[in-house]
């Protein structure tokens, strides 16, 4: 038996957590199937687990040696389930249990990132009792107003005038308590994916959308994804260090995707960034994992072999 024959046999029973009850359920159950149908095929005994409501109940139902975290958005990216795992001694894939529930939301994770002396665009909470005009003077025109523990881009609106601003937390507010609202910064995004401790190739975003909206990203498919970027070297390098000190400052480990926008000064800025991100064939970290030579059962074997059981755990 080979030593990659037997790290595989040592990896033990994997569980692969998919679907969940939040917003991006259908998102995670398609990364959930690529990455179960990886590992099986580099002869891991992984197994899918469609997570629902009673989603304890049915990690005691099914003895794993370690888990695979492929659940998007509230319950598998904020540290509900990272601390489930720790309760139970499982070790498990991506960030712990405090890095995911800081990157989960977006408002303090800026002012993590504004502690650290990172750029990232000024922002403040809506509530229902907020002066438009005030939040206008406060932040400027445009602005983005997005629910503060979503992602996948999901009840996100571009507002132009202080009369869109509370149609704009409404939306919002259909699926979070919190809603933030976010300078707009005019230029070009980018995102820098993280596995380990190594920034992989920026990946730029071109679309046709007003912002790269949920549509661009899963239905319209009409999204470019630049890789080269075609920044010249020393920029792509300062975006990829800019990118490792905000997943570092949030606390990150393992893997994960920092998406930065550069305005037409050339000055990059944070916009948040991703602890559990999409893992079809066609996502972001496996694009710029391929261009660096990586395949995607060799990238998602290697995530997994990063699991491991957090400090928290008493096991």
């Amino acid at each position: 038996m080979s030593a990659t024959e037997q790290e595989i046999k040592a990896l033990g029973r994997v569980a692969v957590l998919m679907g969940g009850c939040s917003a991006e359920r259908e998102v995670s159950l398609k990364s959930g199937q690529a990455v179960l149908a990886a590992l099986q095929a580099k002869g891991v005994n992984a197994f899918g687990l469609d997570l629902g409501k009673n989603a304890l109940a049915q990690l005691l139902a099914e003895p794993m040696d370690r888990a695979f975290i492929a659940l998007h958005g509230r319950g598998g990216e904020d540290g509900c389930i990272q601390g489930a795992l720790e309760w139970l001694g499982v070790p498990y894939t991506g960030s712990d249990v405090m890095a995911s529930a800081l990157a989960m939301d977006k408002y303090k994770c800026k002012q993590v990132w504004l502690g650290q002396g990172l750029p990232t665009p000024a922002s403040c909470l809506l509530t229902p009792e907020s002066d438009p005009e005030q939040v206008v003077e406060h932040l400027g025109l445009p602005i983005m107003v997005k629910p503060a523990h979503e992602g996948s881009s999901l009840g996100m609106s571009k507002v132009d005038s202080a009369a869109d601003l509370k149609a704009a937390w409404e939306e919002a507010s259909h699926y979070d308590a919190r809603v933030l609202a976010e300078r707009y910064i005019q230029g070009a995004e980018f995102t820098v994916s993280i596995v380990g401790d190594q920034a992989l190739p920026v990946i730029g975003l071109q679309t046709s959308h007003a912002f790269y909206d949920y549509n661009a990203k899963y239905v319209t498919g009409d999204t470019q994804y630049l890789l080269p970027s075609g920044l010249p070297d020393e920029e792509q390098q300062a975006l990829q260090e800019l990118a490792l000190k905000a997943y570092q400052a949030v606390g990150c480990e393992g893997w994960g995707r920092v998406d930065i926008m550069v305005d037409a000064e050339g000055r990059p800025w944070l916009l948040e960034v991703n602890t559990s991100p999409g893992m079809t064939n066609l996502s972001l970290v496996p694009q710029a994992a391929a261009f660096n030579g990586m395949s995607f059962e060799e990238l998602v074997l290697t995530l997994l072999c990063s699991a491991r059981l957090k400090v928290f755990s008493g096991h």
